[in-house]
């Protein structure tokens, strides 16, 4: 099997989960249908005539304006129990003292000195609670869905009918200042506008003060009739330190100075309203819907009174026809007016409940058909994957043919729909598109497999999984289905993990690994067929220390918002976030410590096997280079972590070494990537005399290789000669002789390389997270050795092929990438996704760009997924590097005309060194097969996992929390996906690229030789 056959499997394979995943999407994701029909004054908004009093008006359209003028204060993030005063209205409860609370006394006062003046209204909105959603839905009055908070960092002109619109129609003059998504939203409808970047979250004033700068000079000018002024300080600071910070007192102080000075600067004719777009959760954070992010603040005054009168019940008539005989009656008779005015207020709102709930009804609509075709072809394609995991290491299988015939039939599917919605003139939906090139390329396959295996054939041997393992994984799925167990994920994948590292010790026990042979004698079981690779206490050891990394990784945890009784781990707080100088100090060397830890342990692993030693650029880089990003990760943490308390002067110089440092270290990361991707043999290479009677190497050739297949044949007979004249077994009788030549361990070239790659990722990463997340980061390297040493030692390395991964050892890394997730601050909603980490190395944000800070929240979020699926051959390599040496007796290499010249004093048995991951390369088409095996394995679990989450979704799309849990776990599973199969392919064709330069390497050695 080549290794471009295994690369286009694994993309095609990857391709159809992709289909299956869009298709369900774009029938589940609801989409607004925009009307752009636009209304008009001369067009009753009911049935009946125009109200009483609209008629003659100068600015009047369906009834009287009360004022002229309308400043609209927007404070971002501002939630209603911010307006509360710092004392407790409970009796006989101590006072509660929160730095958020009593710091908008101006409006209090307002409230108890001039009642009839002003209100203060606790609004209740629609997720999702994000600042585009919210402005659509404040400016149209309609619903936001769902996809809609993707937008929210891409936003686009809203094309129906809204307020900013109808304002310039009626020939008012809107003046804006504040958050630039309103200059997307509406492009060109302002007559003056100060915009500022709304991106960086930790950017406290910049806004703020800018919006400051204009205010009161355009307010006192009088050049407007609407005057909107959107603060984000107070949306900024929740998500930099949380609402309980003290800097949040600072910004709610502000805000409450700018609403003072706005009432001391208001005329009678103009009404001021205060209003919140959204709140925000006990993180800061927002865009779910939770109780504390969808109430929110709102508040109006005006220096003329805002008691309702009684005429102003004249526009239910036109808004509410079927009650118009009680309401007519109603403004007659003023007294009974005023007594039944609650219960009209009642009505009215019941009214207004119906109204939104038959719109939810009525754009709720799932598309049954695709969401059944996106599910169905998940399901197919995790059958493909299982079938062709089985038939990967099948003698004399053939990917290649079997894979042209359904690309072709994919094609020929392709071009019969395009045609035929040519034909029709239907627009061709690229979905659609996809899918059937998906389904179309699918269904071949799976016939023709079908047809391979024989339909007479059992079943059983296509799900290989062990009992115990497809248990495990079964339960894992149906947690997907309930709402409670999505929230608790956070603490079902640790226990799921550890129950199967209790199960591969309980393995090892069962197959006579784990006790000593005498004892399992004693105690009446079978004596194990082949040694242990390792003693049984260093099994146990290592379950032990696995179980214990495990648990210690889950001290670091967020808790959901459905679970108020937990308690967030602090750990997982940015430094700048913590008061005390001390502590501070203190957690900053214990981050910097991990750092260099993590970058000691790697590198005294590439010294015990010998791969620290070679001059090539990739280990020059490991030794300079990754000190170097360890300085500028450690300078870079310190600079953001006392940027606030930099004096003045050095302000300048802080912000300007924040953008350099994190761009220098993904700058040197990349560099020394590229550097492995050139150069990935990490060798060191000697050539020395030696004597004439070194033992020949004997090949099925004459000369120089001059094919794949020679070099295959030839190459683990070299690296054998190399061991052995690298221990100094061979005779040395001459001074002079021909040169030969020693290298010191090639057995670790593959995971060398791999290790490397993933410590190389794993900076930059790391660098987008808050600085305590590098304790997490060393943990995980330290679990994943110890997995990997666990499950190399009940992995038989001993046959010339076919090489396998266990599914257990698939579904545990699986699980480990799940449980890291969390434990680096994620969860799978919205609210959690970690915004800073796109200004990293951008402080000042990104222009009119959005794809870099989606990148930079991306990597993130889904670094666990990026990781773990990079890392994934070496579930297969493990075992190859872990083999130790064994007594055997030499025997001579075959050959058809010659044979090799040993001594008789060599053909004794005596120890011999290992091949370790050389042995990979004396069946290099097993060694091609086992990866793609691994690869498909992978790709099930993830995929299976994915599927759960669709048919959830599909089955409880009605369900109450769809939205708020199914909804969010099926994107980010989704995402996680692509985001793992893209690593996936990353990892196994770095794999391949070190396998093509070691048998370059070793093909140049030969023709050295040769001369």
């Amino acid at each position: 099997m080549q290794k471009v056959s295994v690369l286009l499997f694994l993309a095609w394979v990857s391709f159809l989960f992709y289909a299956g995943i869009a298709l369900f999407t774009s029938g589940f994701l609801l989409t607004r249908l925009e009307l752009t029909n636009q209304s008009s004054c001369h067009e009753p908004p009911g049935p009946g005539p125009l109200p009483w009093g609209s008629h003659g008006k100068p600015g009047a359209c369906w009834m009287p304006s009360r004022f002229s003028r309308v400043v609209l204060v927007l404070i971002d993030a501002l939630r209603f129990d911010f307006a509360q005063p710092q004392q407790s209205h409970v009796p006989g409860e101590p006072p509660v003292s929160v730095p958020f609370l009593g710091k908008l006394g101006s409006l209090q006062r307002i409230l108890e000195s001039r009642p009839h003046h002003g209100r203060l209204y606790r609004s209740h909105v629609d997720p999702p609670t994000t600042t585009m959603q919210r402005l659509k839905a404040l400016t149209t009055g309609s619903l936001p869905t769902f996809i809609d908070a993707g937008s929210n960092f891409a936003s686009h002109a809203i094309v129906e009918d809204n307020l900013i619109q109808q304002l310039n129609r009626a020939g008012r003059r809107v003046v804006f200042m504040g958050d630039d998504t309103w200059r997307d939203l509406f492009p060109g409808a302002f007559s003056q506008a100060f915009f500022f970047s709304s991106f960086n979250v930790r950017d406290l004033h910049t806004v703020d003060n800018g919006i400051l700068e204009h205010l009161y000079p355009t307010l006192d000018s009088g050049a407007w009739d609407v005057l909107i002024a959107h603060f984000l300080g107070v949306d900024h600071c929740g998500h930099k330190h949380g609402p309980h910070h003290p800097e949040m007192a600072k910004k709610l102080s502000q805000m409450d100075q700018v609403i003072q000075g706005l009432i001391e600067r208001l005329e009678n004719d103009t009404l001021l309203v205060v209003a919140g777009d959204h709140g925000m959760t006990t993180n800061g954070d927002h865009g779910g819907d939770s109780e504390l992010e969808v109430s929110r603040f709102l508040h109006t005054y005006s220096a003329a009174t805002q008691d309702l009168q009684v005429k102003e019940l004249h526009r239910l008539q036109t808004l509410f026809s079927e009650a118009s005989a009680r309401y007519q009656r109603l403004l007659r008779d003023p007294p009974e007016a005023e007594a039944a005015l609650g219960t009209l207020t009642a009505e009215f709102q019941q009214f207004l409940r119906g109204a939104r709930a038959l719109c939810i009804e009525s754009w709720a609509r799932f598309s049954l058909v695709r969401m059944a075709g996106g599910a169905a072809l998940l399901a197919a394609a995790c059958l493909l994957c299982l079938l062709a995991s089985h038939l990967a290491v099948a003698p004399g299988f053939l990917f290649r043919p079997l894979l042209l015939i359904p690309v072709a039939w994919g094609l020929t599917w392709t071009i019969l729909y395009a045609g035929v919605s040519a034909t029709t003139g239907s627009k061709i939906d690229s979905v659609v598109l996809g899918a059937v090139a998906a389904g179309g390329s699918l269904l071949p396959f799976l016939w023709k497999a079908w047809v391979s295996w024989g339909s007479k054939r059992p079943l059983a041997p296509l799900l290989p999984v062990p009992r115990p393992v497809l248990i495990l994984l079964l339960i894992r799925l149906a947690t997907f289905f309930s709402d409670s167990f999505v929230v608790a994920e956070a603490r079902a994948a640790p226990f799921l993990l550890g129950s199967l590292v209790l199960f591969l010790v309980a393995q090892l026990h069962w197959e006579g690994q784990l006790l000593p042979p005498k004892l399992l004698t004693r105690l009446g079981s079978s004596a194990p067929t082949a040694p242990p690779r390792h003693s049984g206490a260093h099994a146990l050891w290592l379950g032990i220390g696995l179980l214990l990394f495990t648990r210690l990784a889950g001290l670091f945890h967020r808790c959901p918002e459905e679970t108020p009784a937990c308690r967030s781990s602090p750990w997982l707080s940015p430094l700048a976030s913590m008061v005390g100088g001390r502590a501070k100090n203190l957690w900053y060397g214990a981050c910097v410590g991990a750092l260099v830890a993590l970058l000691v342990v790697v590198r005294l692993w590439l010294r015990r096997y010998g791969n620290l030693k070679s001059p090539e650029p990739p280990v020059l880089f490991v030794r300079w280079g990754l000190p170097l990003m360890v300085l500028g990760t450690a300078a870079y943490w310190a600079l953001a972590s006392g940027a606030e308390e930099a004096p003045p002067r050095l302000r300048a110089l802080v912000a300007g070494a924040s953008a350099v440092l994190p761009r220098a270290v993904m700058g040197l990361a990349a560099s020394g990537l590229m550097l492995l991707l050139w150069r990935p043999v990490t060798v060191l290479v000697k050539a020395g005399a030696a004597t004439s009677r070194t033992r020949t190497i004997l090949t099925p050739f004459s000369g120089p290789p001059t094919s794949q297949a020679d070099l295959d044949y030839v190459v683990p007979q070299i690296y054998r000669h190399i061991q052995e004249e690298f221990q100094g077994r061979l005779e040395r009788t001459k001074a002079q002789g021909p040169i030969t030549v020693a290298a010191y361990q090639l057995g670790s070239v593959y995971s060398a390389a791999m290790v490397t790659a993933l410590l190389l990722l794993a900076f930059p990463l790391l660098l987008l997270h808050v600085e305590r997340v590098s304790l997490v980061f060393l943990l995980l390297f330290l679990q994943s050795f110890l997995l990997l040493h666990l499950l190399a030692a009940g992995t038989p390395v001993a046959t010339p092929g076919p090489f396998t991964v266990l599914w257990q050892a698939v579904s545990a890394w699986v699980l480990m990438a799940t449980q890291t997730f969390y434990s680096t601050g994620h969860q799978p909603v919205f609210s959690a996704i970690h915004w800073h980490a796109a200004f990293v190395g951008f402080p000042d944000g990104h222009g009119s760009s959005t794809w870099l800070p989606a990148l930079l929240v991306g990597a993130n979020t889904f670094a666990s997924h990026l990781l773990f699926a990079v890392g994934c051959p070496l579930l297969l390599l493990w075992p190859f590097l872990c083999e130790r040496p064994g007594p055997k007796r030499r025997q001579p290499l075959p050959g058809s005309e010659s044979e090799a010249r040993i001594r008789p004093e060599e053909e004794e048995e005596q120890e011999q060194e290992p091949l370790m991951e050389m042995r990979l390369r004396d069946a290099p088409n097993h060694f091609n097969a086992a990866l793609l095996q691994l690869g498909l394995k992978y790709l099930f679990i993830l995929g299976a996992q994915i599927l759960a989450c669709a048919l959830a979704a599909f089955v409880l799309r009605r369900h109450l929390m769809v939205w708020k849990v199914f909804a969010p776990k099926f994107i980010f599973e989704a995402v996680g996906f692509i985001v793992s199969s893209v690593g996936l392919l990353l990892g196994i064709a770095l794999v391949m690229r070190v396998d093509v330069a070691v048998s370059s390497w070793f093909k140049n050695l030969v023709l050295a030789q040769q001369r």
